[in-house]
């Protein structure tokens, strides 16, 4: 029976775990960025979702005080030619003690608190509505800490 000269190989070279070792050290880093930049991007999706409820939250309150707001209570500022309504981004612009400005404080608090950060002056809400109960809501915040683009809004349209 003729034998084969095949040497026997007994273990793995120094060379041949160390390769090893760095592709594997490669595909971990490549996975540990992509986490990093699905967390960021969920980040920047809760944010966008938390200003479409802080959007539902002012105009239920509206719709409850129907009056004021059609007697333009609510409003914070007028329509610029980009289509941006003048905000507020602290609780302590609103002035007065009616229920509207109540529910504007009350609001912007939690606008800051649920969409950017409490200290953050570039979270802020603004409200715009006519005679008819046509409105518009915008909640506007910074989303680069999430890795987005910047200064992002969600603008909502609806009828009282």
């Amino acid at each position: 029976m003729p034998s084969s000269h095949l040497p026997n190989q007994r273990g793995s070279s120094l060379i041949e775990i160390l390769v090893a070792l760095l592709v594997t050290s490669f595909g971990l880093l490549g996975m540990a960025a992509l986490q990093a930049r699905a967390i960021k991007g969920n980040q920047s999706s809760m944010q966008k979702t938390q200003a479409v409820v802080m959007s539902y939250y002012i105009l239920d309150a509206m719709r409850v005080d129907q009056a004021q707001a059609k007697a333009l209570a609510y409003n914070t500022g007028a329509l610029n030619a980009q289509g941006v309504i003048g905000p507020i981004c602290s609780a302590g612009a609103v002035t007065g003690t009616s229920l509207a400005a109540n529910n504007l404080k009350a609001w912007i608090t939690a606008v800051k608190a649920e969409v950017g950060h409490p200290d953050d002056t570039t979270t802020c809400g603004a409200v715009l509505c006519d005679a008819v109960g046509d409105c518009r809501i915008q909640v506007r915040w910074d989303d680069s800490r999430a890795g987005g683009l910047g200064v992002q809004m969600v603008d909502t349209n609806t009828r009282l």
